[in-house]
């Protein structure tokens, strides 16, 4: 990430609404609710052939006592450390207010491009009222635009492109595998993504609800490059009731259907719940890879030598049928089996993409089908006479046999079992499919 724009300014002036404009989608959540907006949020974007990374960031509110405003500055100050151009965003409509001055105060000591961008300018006489900010005495120029409409964002980008001195990849994500950090509300998806990236990249309090986008941050661990996505917590739709919750809900969901293994929290303190078993359900249904962190281990009480097989079998009791998901004791406080709970997120990675030889397929599988074939249904016996892995990108194999319509789901589930048995597959949901031959 060499080039980089970073849009600051206090709240609700419309960053986000740039900030989606410039990526070319909806990344980041918008409302008219004053500090949507809480972590940095990254995405990517191009001008006249140009890439480079934006950084929206939260509303900046100088002096205030609140949890949340105080986290939010020091994520706006990171962007402003890390960026290549800074962006200062203002509203044209409210005019120069004592947070933009405060706001002013605290860009003077960057030494980085700094642009006024004076938005919701939507008229030919709110673009001429920008000329107002001037009188900030900041920055090389004071740029009308509108998020909403695009209008004068062509001539803001051509003098902030010419910042850049090196060239960016157009998306340098791309083909990186996207690990997904799931779970209930406050069970600690932010604190165990900041302990990874050794940065506080995410916001973390003790309040439920603190993540309400999906935060996408580049880690690599154990000689891989992952992309990890930090959601909002999912909770049951009934405790739903704000429009942003529900938004951020849905990016989670978004994040989980883009990933490629989703890692599940649960609350030890609290045991696995009906909504940590619909958020495995969610993952298992979109075919992801799936790993459960049995975090805040460090606060169970009187724990035993079977503790943690107790609670394993209790798990697996909640989720049955499936039952194929390693799960990990992890501490995220005490960092107690953080680096192992990523080693296996690559081990099920690797599972999802793992082919088995059609040769050795069929020398492992027919052998068990010829002990234990289909029962027989209304007098008719099937047999299957092959068995090969189709290339798709979960592992899905076809089982070849002369009457299909008569093969149960028991039985898919014993060559479920059969297949784990011999190639493994940890963590990875396994599609078996029949074909009339």
């Amino acid at each position: 990430m060499a080039n980089i724009v970073a849009i600051v300014g206090r709240p609700n002036v419309g960053k986000s609404t740039f900030f989606n404009r410039l990526v070319g989608q909806r990344k980041a959540i918008m409302d008219d609710e004053s500090g949507v907006t809480r972590d940095r949020h990254y995405g990517y974007a191009e001008w006249i052939g140009k890439n480079f990374t934006v950084v929206d960031t939260g509303g900046y509110v100088h002096g205030s006592d609140d949890i949340f405003e105080e986290s939010i500055r020091k994520q706006v100050e990171l962007a402003i450390n890390e960026a290549t151009v800074i962006l200062f965003m203002v509203d044209v409509e409210a005019g120069v207010t004592g947070l933009d001055e405060e706001f002013a105060n605290v860009l003077r000591r960057s030494k980085k491009p700094i642009y006024i961008v004076a938005n919701k300018a939507d008229t030919f006489q709110r673009g001429h009222q920008a000329g107002e900010f001037y009188a900030l005495g900041l920055g090389e120029e004071v740029f009308p635009i509108s998020s909403q409409s695009g209008s004068g964002t062509g001539d803001l980008l051509d003098e902030v492109v010419k910042h850049f001195k090196t060239e960016d990849e157009e998306n340098p994500d791309e083909g990186i595998p996207k690990i997904a950090i799931m779970g209930r509300p406050n069970v600690g998806k932010s604190s165990f993504v900041n302990l990874l990236l050794g940065e506080e990249r995410n916001i973390v309090t003790d309040i439920a609800g603190t993540t309400r986008d999906s935060i996408h941050s580049r880690y690599k661990s154990f000689g891989k490059e992952f992309i990890l996505i930090d959601t909002a917590g999912l909770r049951r739709k009934t405790k739903v009731h704000e429009d942003i919750e529900f938004y951020s809900v849905m990016r989670s969901i978004r994040a989980l259907e883009e990933s490629d293994v989703a890692v599940v929290m649960i609350d030890a303190t609290r045991g696995i719940e009906a909504q940590d078993v619909n958020i495995v359900g969610l993952a298992i249904k979109n075919k992801k890879g799936v790993v459960i962190l049995v975090n805040k281990w460090d606060l169970v009480e009187d724990k035993g030598t079977n503790t943690a097989k107790e609670f394993e079998e209790m798990i697996y009791e909640k989720l049955a049928p499936h039952n194929f998901m390693p799960i990990i004791f992890t501490s995220v406080l005490t960092k107690q089996r953080v680096h192992k709970a990523i080693e296996k997120v690559i081990e099920v990675y690797e599972n999802k993409r793992m082919k088995i030889s059609t040769s050795k397929l069929n020398e492992v599988m027919l052998k068990e089908i010829e002990n234990y074939p289909p029962p027989s249904i209304k007098g008719k016996f099937v047999k299957i006479k092959y068995v090969t892995q189709i290339p798709t990108h979960n592992p899905t194999f076809a089982f070849f046999c002369n009457l299909p319509q008569y093969i149960r789901e028991s039985y898919t589930r014993f060559l479920e079992n059969k297949i784990r048995k011999h190639f493994g597959f940890e963590g990875v949901p396994i599609n078996v499919i029949y074909k009339k031959k």
